[in-house]
């Protein structure tokens, strides 16, 4: 899993990761929960929840390059079957984008499960 990630950003770069999952997760869900409530075809309705499902691992920054790659496909399908404004489709889908080639950032389930781990070596015996 590790090789997905170029680094686990921390500081500023860190901060920004996070501000993107958050918004495309927000985003993601909240446009989802929208089309949901208005008696949806079955198409929208299985887009709808792979976006919530998507959305929810991008909030925890749980398999972020899966979920975002999944992102994009989605919202590209989206413009290809033209289920609403394209612009909207193509931001979302660009973020995440950036966001599956970057990384989850620092601040990440991610980070936590896959980060790089420092391994102390065992105390040397020495001969008295």
């Amino acid at each position: 899993m590790r090789r997905l990630f170029s680094t686990f950003a921390q500081g500023w770069p860190g901060v920004g990761l996070l501000l993107l999952r958050f918004v495309l997760g927000i985003a993601l869900i909240w446009r989802a929960v929208g089309r949901l409530s208005s008696d949806p075809s079955t198409l929208v309705t299985v887009l709808s929840v792979l976006g919530i499902g998507a959305g929810l691992l991008l909030l925890m920054g749980l398999w972020t390059p899966m979920a975002a790659t999944l992102v994009v496909a989605i919202e590209l399908w989206k413009i290809y079957w033209k289920l609403g404004d394209p612009w909207i489709y193509l931001l979302l889908a660009t973020i995440a984008a950036a966001i599956a080639m970057v990384g989850p950032g620092f601040w990440s389930v991610d980070a936590r499960l896959y980060g790089w781990k420092r391994i102390e070596p065992p105390a040397r015996k020495t001969l008295d």
